[in-house]
């Protein structure tokens, strides 16, 4: 079984989030021959004001 974590920073649309775990379970399938109903994808959405880079938090990016 498969477990696959994604972390992102919120603010991806219902859309995108719904293509990006069929994508994601469709590269894991071919990948490692397990049936798609075998495959979890996790997704965690962080806000910008929880996640920095190099000192600077994302929601303090321009």
């Amino acid at each position: 079984m498969p477990i696959v974590n994604i972390d992102l920073i919120a603010g991806r649309s219902q859309a995108q989030l719904k293509a990006l775990v069929q994508d994601v379970t469709s590269a894991v399938t071919k990948n490692t021959g397990a049936p798609a109903e075998h495959v979890h994808v996790i997704l965690r959405e962080m806000q910008p004001d929880r996640y920095g880079v190099a000192g600077v938090l994302k929601s303090d990016e321009k």
